[in-house]
């Protein structure tokens, strides 16, 4: 995230640029900062430009608070810019918050648990279920913001709203179904109990490439279970963070209850305060696995629990019998959907060799219609939208050289778009061995690598083979490969598909994966249960008191 006048700086850098290559005349520089007479425009906001109404639709203006303890302050932080990654223009202000700030959401977080986990779940879930239908009017407005502020398409954008929608629908049912079991006793007249119970404050540090649905995920299960949610969205998408937190803190205060959901977005210094903090109980953390790594260890330092959503490096694989077409369309998805950034992305494609010279002719000319549909997130035409930062620009820059530089051959794409904003060209690369080291790190931009395996044994040993766990996908007509890739030597993956994408999951399922993914798992099937503490419960209701295992201590 920018500072204000770094971020202004930046938009008109790319505006002077665009300027430079059309061959238009620069009549002035302004401040010494590069500024054409044209760029006047952009002492604008995009909040307070009628194309956008959406954001006032929103409740957000040309500044922003940034911290919700139970009211909206300022924060004692930084002002920061956000930026529209298609054009380089500012979209608005967030004021952030600091520790200090964090230590007041905590203590207003940890007044609201006392009260909130007293509350029967089934009507924890109905203002579960409130959120929800509220999201749903604003699923548009917020789907939009979301494409604006991270860049990824429209319909990627309200699909994300539409994942927070589905998950409080999810955690409806659930309020009135988590239970602990029954268990059979070897004593006489005695049975076991399994209670699960709320932790307290769960703290959520989300991503920029999911900056509404990864919030969601998490604040709906730990609200049903009965805690309350400490949140730091990703430092550059703010807006998506506060335009979602107010949406969530009407239907609280609208029910008069407490903040059982607070909000400090801000820098490094807010995060690490989260993790050091007893008070939060528990932390899920969506990131890199370096930063991951660090979360991990300082949190079980204080013998906290974490959850760890990481990094991916997923495969895709064709077997010799796939279904050509559906694994192309998969592929296709899977390779330059978000461009590419998204953990789920597809980054190795894993062929048969008698498959991959007309898949990969077949994938190139998918990548060079793709070019007719790239544009700003928010227009229609628009398949392909741009990286959501300069820094981003830069890896992909870096990792096409170091893959050039290592033997590998580029398909197509490799180059940075000459257009305002952030726009890379999507890239596929072959001709590198299957465990070059550029190909076992992960690289979040559209960026392929391309391989010719022999047979489905050697498929699966270079999927396994880098470091991360996440996601992976096998197309094939056969029976006997499908199972032998889900089972105990197939896919070392969290998300281990079969005839469909490895990128994208739904709601009902554990999402996460293996390694150094992290182990977490969020949204459905048991992953509620990471949310709370279990206590195993001995009822004796005999008028005896005989010890286990038949020991007598008399």
């Amino acid at each position: 995230m920018a500072t204000c006048g770094e971020a202004s700086i930046t938009a008109a850098r790319y505006m002077l640029g665009a300027l430079l290559r059309s061959g238009t005349t620069v009549h002035s520089v302004v401040c010494s900062k590069l500024v054409p007479l044209s760029a006047r425009t952009m002492a604008t906001y995009l909040v307070e430009d009628s194309k956008y109404a959406f954001l006032k639709d929103l409740g957000l203006g040309r500044v922003n608070h940034g911290v919700y303890n139970g009211q909206w302050t300022a924060g004692k932080g930084k002002s920061v810019q956000s930026i529209d990654p298609a054009s380089g223009r500012v979209i608005a202000e967030v004021t952030t918050g600091t520790e200090q700030d964090v230590d007041q959401c905590l203590t207003a977080g940890v007044a609201a648990y006392q009260e909130w986990k007293k509350l029967p779940a089934p009507f924890r879930g109905e203002i579960v279920r409130q959120i929800g239908d509220e999201l749903r009017k604003y699923r548009e407005p917020l789907g939009k913001l979301v494409s604006l502020e991270m860049g990824k398409i429209l319909p990627e954008g309200i699909g994300e709203v539409q994942e927070f929608v589905d998950i409080c629908d999810y955690a409806v049912g659930l309020s009135r179904m988590f239970a602990g079991l029954i268990l059979p006793s070897e004593r006489p007249q005695h049975t076991i109990l399994e209670k699960w119970n709320p932790l307290g404050v769960v703290g959520v540090i989300s991503a920029f490439n999911f900056p509404c649905a990864v919030f969601g995920w998490n604040a709906a299960i730990a609200l049903t279970v009965g805690n309350s949610v400490l949140w730091k969205g990703a430092p550059s998408t703010p807006l998506v963070s506060v335009a979602t937190a107010k949406i969530v803190a009407d239907v609280i205060k609208r029910n008069n209850l407490p903040p059982v959901v607070t909000l400090c977005q801000g820098d490094v210094d807010v995060g690490k305060r989260m993790v050091s903090d007893e008070r939060v109980k528990l932390l899920s953390f969506t990131g890199s696995s370096a930063v991951g790594r660090t979360v991990g260890v300082e949190m079980q330092r204080r013998f906290g629990k974490c959850l760890l959503e990481l990094g991916g490096n997923n495969a895709l694989i064709i077997n010799d019998d796939a279904p050509p077409e559906m694994a192309l369309d998969a592929a296709f998805f899977g390779c330059i959907g978000t461009a590419g950034q998204r953990c789920t992305s597809t980054r190795r494609l894993i062929i048969h060799e008698t498959l991959y010279d007309s898949f990969l002719q077949k994938l190139v000319k998918r990548y060079s219609s793709l070019l007719q549909r790239v544009g700003h997130p928010l227009e229609a035409s628009t398949l392909y939208g741009p990286l959501h930062n300069q820094q981003a620009v830069e890896n992909y820059k870096q990792t096409v050289q170091e893959a050039v530089a290592l033997g590998g051959k580029v398909e197509c794409g490799g180059k940075v778009m000459e257009r305002p904003g952030f726009f890379v060209e999507p890239t596929i690369i072959s001709n590198l061995p299957h465990d070059a080291p550029v190909v076992k790190r992960e690289t979040f931009a559209p960026i392929v690598y391309t391989f010719k395996t022999k047979n489905l044994q050697e498929a699966i040993e270079w999927n396994n083979e880098v470091d991360q766990g996440l996601s992976s996908s096998l197309f094939t007509k056969n029976i006997q490969s499908a199972f032998q890739w889900i089972g105990e030597s197939g896919s070392d993956c969290g998300i281990v598909n079969i005839n469909t994408s490895p990128s994208g999951a739904e709601i009902g399922g554990a999402f996460g994966g293996e390694k150094h993914t992290g182990g977490g798992r969020e949204s459905g099937s048991d992953a509620w249960k990471q949310y709370a503490r279990r206590s195993t419960i001995t009822v004796n209701h005999s008028s005896d008191l005989p010890l286990a295992q038949g020991i007598v201590f008399e």
